[in-house]
């Protein structure tokens, strides 16, 4: 009796034992996700740093069954820490899931009031051809299918055209010429207007929309031409995502404040990042000690500043995402103000409009939450920013 006891006791123990074991690896997983050592290689491979620093493991599921390359897992065949880390990194993803879906609006719902009691009431004839207008018999509105681009003479087709050889990389005469053979006779002038226009009315719109980042964050800057003077752009990106969450010009690089930065990205996002890479530069370190870092270790952002050309705290990501800004500033040879609408306009298409082969098509807003659907996504963009402006006007109106 009293070995059966003791048997007994000892399988009680090593049972505790193992469960303890478990408990430690998924902790050591969370911290591994925490400070941003999962790369994605596709949707079934990852790269995980080894915690020793003395390579690189390989997770990837088979047969439906995560396999790593570690040690503790080729031959304890337990789930190890990487395993954990992984599985950290796809809940999050799965959230993410959960989009905003920005669709192409539905001529057969009112735009005003939502109902599906829409008819056709006549056409508007302009130089440029006939308008379908509409009326919602509920809320008595009437609405085209221009909405947002009342009173232009340009077809939204051709304004959402102009905006993407713009920021695709033609110049605002190239953009002109362009026009041009598709037989419309607009200025360099005109099309920078548009640009100033439709940047504002859907900066406005989504920047109500919260994108769902990862919490590992990444910071750094550039040095760009404004009226021909030397300034700063920084910039802050989600590592996962890619979005670009916010940016602000410096006339200096290292006596500038980067508090005002971090906390326009902390608004955006909703959040503060679990981690921070950047380069050594003191300004986002002492705006780290300020915004980001707190006393209490759990809610405090880890910030990572030994950044390095190799290896997984590299900044590639943001020099990636710096060239795209490199290629545009070529075109434009410098830019006329602070607050051009260029930038802005940049951070838009870069986030909502192209798609990035390193996304596997993607957009950084479809993997952050927000899906803009059709074919013409500036359209899809203006039209809804548009719908929702008349809305809050309507509503003002009647209060």
């Amino acid at each position: 009796m009293c070995l059966v006891l003791q048997y007994s006791n000892v399988v009680d123990m090593r049972h505790w034992l193992e469960k303890q074991v478990d408990e430690d690896r998924a902790m050591r997983g969370q911290t591994i996700y925490q400070l941003g050592q999962v790369e994605p290689v596709d949707y079934l491979t990852y790269h995980v740093n080894s915690q020793s620093g003395n390579g690189i493991y390989t997770v990837e599921k088979r047969h439906g069954i995560w396999e790593c390359s570690c040690p503790d897992h080729t031959y304890r065949k337990t789930k190890c820490k990487h395993i954990w880390a992984v599985e950290f990194s796809l809940a999050l993803r799965n959230e993410v899931q959960k989009q905003v879906v920005i669709k192409p609006l539905d001529h057969t719902i009112c735009v005003f009031c939502g109902f599906e009691t829409v008819v056709k009431h006549g056409l508007r004839r302009n130089k440029n051809g006939a308008i379908q207008r509409f009326t919602c018999k509920t809320c008595g509105k009437r609405f085209t299918r221009n909405l947002g681009f009342e009173k232009l003479k340009a077809t939204p087709q051709i304004v959402t055209c102009a905006l993407q050889l713009y920021f695709t990389g033609e110049s605002l005469r190239n953009v002109q010429r362009l026009l041009r053979l598709q037989g419309v006779n607009v200025t360099h002038q005109t099309v920078y207007n548009w640009i100033k226009r439709y940047v504002a009315l859907m900066q406005k719109y989504l920047d109500k929309i919260t994108p769902q980042v990862s919490p590992v964050w990444r910071a750094d800057e550039l040095y760009i031409k404004i009226k021909g003077n030397m300034k700063y752009l920084f910039a802050m990106m989600d590592d996962e995502t890619r979005f670009w969450i916010a940016q602000e010009v410096a006339d200096t690089k290292d006596t500038h404040d980067a508090r005002h930065l971090f906390q326009m990205a902390r608004e955006r996002a909703d959040k503060k990042p679990s981690v921070l890479i950047t380069d050594g530069l003191r300004s986002y370190h002492d705006a780290w000690l300020k915004e980001y870092r707190t006393n209490k270790q759990v809610d405090s952002t880890v910030h990572i500043r030994q950044i390095t050309l190799t290896g997984h705290h590299n900044n590639n990501k943001m020099e990636r995402m710096n060239g795209e800004i490199r290629d545009r500033e070529k075109v434009t040879r410098n830019l006329k103000k602070d607050d051009s609408p260029i930038l802005s306009g940049m951070q838009l298409f870069h986030n909502y409009v192209r798609p990035h082969m390193g996304l596997n098509g993607k957009t950084p807003a479809d993997l952050a939450g927000i899906q803009v659907e059709g074919e013409d996504k500036w359209l899809t963009l203006i039209q809804n920013a548009s719908k929702v402006r008349n809305i809050s006007s309507h509503a003002v109106k009647h209060d």
